[in-house]
């Protein structure tokens, strides 16, 4: 049997059939992330020690009959800006190369609770700063379906574990279109809820207004099962909502008759790859030959999405981000005079280029003499855009078109251009805008062999349309999950060595000793 082909939910299904063990499917997913994750570089920290206690742990409650649900049993990865006691917790920064929580996040602890076995924490673009996963300190994730490609980001690392069969599923933050636009790269699904519908405590901000926690996974059914094993009321988190039904699993039936699905022409016009507007087109036709009824519709404002959102994002992050400072817990600079000269020399030595870009243009925006002309017209602005999709609602369903312009494009390409990779956003960051949900659900590859993904856009609270109408997709194209062909299960290449491991994280996070590495 060829385990790591399973879904998380059939995998689910055997482990409560008895047909397989849990430590039976953890060790097969811990050799192939051992056998891929030299060139993938998924990881930041691999817990094989801590992930074999909690599999005998999680089958002695499902012998016992305690764990009953989908779930239990099968290995999961989770992002490196989500809190969990004890494992260390980077968000892939030189700054945070050393801590550990004392707490474990809820949307972690709620899958815990479920019998998930977490088996490590993915990398990721700094603090959450990137659409490319490159400006991680412990070095680039890669695209399975193509190594000299990026998996996208921020949490590519999570996307790119899920594609190349390191993990059945990850958890992954969205802020601006960062579990959506690395799952597009990748060829996997990844849905990024309504804004409060997961608890964000525990979850490292970067941008507290758009942030939220979803799932990533090989199909549209994995993804409805974790989002309603993870979303709950949190009264630690005040922005978490309280919702009528959890019930995201009785959206996956095929009915989609009469289910009417806007494409905004701003979306498939200039800009946007032919390659990826022909896959778009083509999956729109398959829904509509299952019932659904589409048109095309203008969709404004748009155009002033990237700059509202790259003014409101980095002024929240210069917030956020001021508590790094070499106090209370992190890295702390060598050699300094001072206090005020320990802080300019942590933070100038901690944070990377990106996260310094971002800082100091929220600094700016929220600076003396600018904070009206640039933050709060960009708050006006969000409002007109949650205005635009509530209009857009009062006639259609859901809203359908690119997850991204592009296919992933080369590594080391963007980071030549941020202005460029910036733009990469258009189509995702609106959603956070207005807090809306949104599904990257994969609809083809272009003429290299790089996926592509479709995206799905429904109003406030409404992500059993989404499941709904990706679920009719897959079920109408047949589609199952294929592997990369670079990572194929028995790929042969020889892992490093745990010290070999450590060694990388100490260089790639300038220290000596960051308490980190494969825990063996």
């Amino acid at each position: 049997m060829d385990l790591l082909k399973l879904t998380a939910l059939e995998l689910g299904r055997k482990i409560k059939d008895r047909d397989v063990s849990v430590r039976e499917a953890l060790e097969a997913v811990l050799a192939q992330a051992r056998a891929v994750e030299p060139e993938i570089n998924s990881y930041v920290t691999l817990d094989e020690a801590g992930a074999l206690a909690q599999a005998e742990a999680v089958q002695e409650k499902i012998d016992r009959g305690e764990l009953k649900g989908p779930l239990a049993g099968v290995p999961a990865a989770v992002k490196d800006n989500i809190s969990i006691e004890g494992q260390l917790t980077t968000c892939s920064s030189r700054i945070l190369s050393n801590y550990r929580p004392t707490f474990t996040a809820e949307a972690v602890k709620n899958l815990q609770r479920e019998g998930a076995v977490v088996i490590g924490k993915t990398n990721m673009d700094e603090f959450a700063m990137g659409s490319t996963t490159e400006t991680s300190c412990f070095g680039p994730t890669k695209n399975p379906h193509n190594l000299l490609h990026v998996p996208g980001g921020s949490s590519g690392g999570s996307c790119a574990a899920v594609a190349a069969q390191e993990c059945w599923y990850a958890l992954g933050s969205d802020t601006g279109g960062s579990i959506r636009q690395p799952s597009s790269f990748c060829g996997v699904v990844g849905l990024k809820p309504t804004y409060g519908t997961v608890s964000r405590y525990g979850l490292i901000a970067y941008g507290s207004s758009l942030d939220q926690i979803g799932p990533v996974a090989k199909d549209v059914a994995d993804c409805a099962a974790i989002l309603e094993a993870v979303a709950s009321r949190d009264e630690k988190d005040s922005t978490s909502v309280e919702r009528q039904d959890y019930d995201f699993t009785s959206a996956l039936e095929r009915d989609i008759k009469g289910m009417k699905i806007g494409i905004p022409r701003d979306y498939m016009g200039e800009g946007l790859d032919s390659e990826v507007a022909d896959a778009i087109w083509r999956a729109a036709r398959v829904l509509e030959e299952q019932g659904a009824v589409l048109e095309e519709f203008d969709l404004s404002l748009v155009k002033y999405a990237i700059p509202a959102y790259y003014v409101i994002a980095s002024a929240e992050a210069s917030s956020n981000l001021e508590r790094f400072d070499g106090v209370k817990y992190g890295y702390r600079t060598a050699d300094y005079e001072g206090l005020h000269n320990m802080y300019k020399k942590t933070r100038s030595e901690g944070f990377g280029a990106e996260v310094k870009r971002r800082i100091m243009l929220g600094s700016f925006v929220l600076s003396s003499g600018y904070y009206d002309a640039y933050y709060l017209k960009a708050l006006r602005t969000k409002a007109l855009i949650k205005q635009a999709f509530d209009k857009a609602f009062e006639t259609y369903d859901l809203i359908l078109g690119p997850t991204a312009p592009t296919t992933a494009p080369k590594l080391g390409k963007s980071l030549q251009d941020p202005l460029k990779m910036y733009l990469g956003d258009i189509y995702t960051i609106s959603v956070n805008l207005a807090g809306l949900p949104g599904m990257s659900v994969p609809v083809g590859k272009d003429s290299r062999g790089l996926p592509i993904g479709m995206q799905l856009i429904g109003n406030s609270f409404q992500e059993k349309k989404l499941i709904r109408a990706a679920y009719a997709y897959e079920c109408a194209t047949e589609k199952e999950y294929e592997a990369p062909a670079n990572v194929r299960i028995g790929a042969g290449t020889k892992g490093r060595q745990d010290g070999d491991f450590r060694e990388s994280i100490s260089r790639a996070a300038g220290t000596e000793n960051p308490a980190s590495g494969r825990e063996a």
